[in-house]
């Protein structure tokens, strides 16, 4: 089992915000395979030798191949609070996401409607009013341009399945290393997709919680060089 120990970005006896690896499940699935929530709960149950089945509330989800931050609660009214901010909007999710192409106009909206095929696991763009769509939001802005790539800041307001993957690759610009929506193979076989900052308000304490993680340092990552962007060192709104 993942020892996810160093992961941990902060906990308490409500909350527990961890750094999720890509390519690894955030929760159980058809596949079996190892996930975060269960990886959660194991920790748990062995630091504070816990009898039983212990609660993790999973609040929100990160596609496999997306990697970031990720907070799990210890309480089901933590759990609660923060699905509840979720609604309202105080729940803040931003991505770091490395394009093709750059986006036209540079900073902008994307609302679409999408639906996903539960045979094949993907997501497409599809009409309002196409049985079983959900409407998707996404506010973005790009950071720099580099050749034939871009960096690209996302925020969530919608949290759908292969939500930025779809809305990127629906106006021509892909994720890199997203295969399975038109982005090219990447190194180390990667997506260019992070979860770099997740803020919300602690749901005991009201305190104002912003968590940030810088991407992988492989391709295409560090030419970008990250490490120097501002937005690493956000002042809380």
């Amino acid at each position: 089992m993942t020892d996810i120990t160093q992961n941990i970005l902060y906990e308490d006896n409500h909350i527990i915000v961890i750094l999720k690896e890509q390519n690894l499940a955030c929760c159980p699935d058809e596949s079996k395979d190892e996930n975060l929530l269960d990886l959660v709960k194991e920790y748990v149950r062995v630091k504070y030798n816990k009898a039983g089945n212990v609660y993790i509330g999973l609040v929100h989800r990160l596609d496999r191949p997306t990697g970031g931050v990720m907070v799990f609660a210890r309480t089901s009214k933590a759990a609660g609070r923060l699905s509840e901010q979720m609604k309202t909007g105080d729940f803040e999710k931003k991505y770091l996401a490395v394009l093709n192409g750059a986006l036209d106009p540079a900073e902008g909206k994307m609302e679409n409607w999408l639906k996903k095929n539960a045979v094949n696991n993907m997501v497409y763009l599809c009409p309002q009013g196409t049985d079983g769509a959900k409407f998707a939001s996404l506010d973005y802005r790009t950071l720099a341009v580099l050749g034939k790539y871009s960096l690209a800041e996302i925020r969530l307001h919608t949290g759908r399945s292969h939500q930025i993957r779809v809305q990127t690759a629906g106006v021509g610009h892909p994720v890199f290393g997203d295969m399975r929506y038109g982005g090219e193979n990447a190194q180390k076989g990667k997506l260019a997709l992070w979860a770099y900052s997740l803020a919300f308000t602690h749901p005991v304490t009201k305190e104002r919680m912003r968590f940030i993680a810088e991407p992988p340092e492989h391709s295409p990552w560090k030419e970008f060089e990250i490490g120097k962007l501002q937005i690493l060192k956000p002042a809380l709104s």
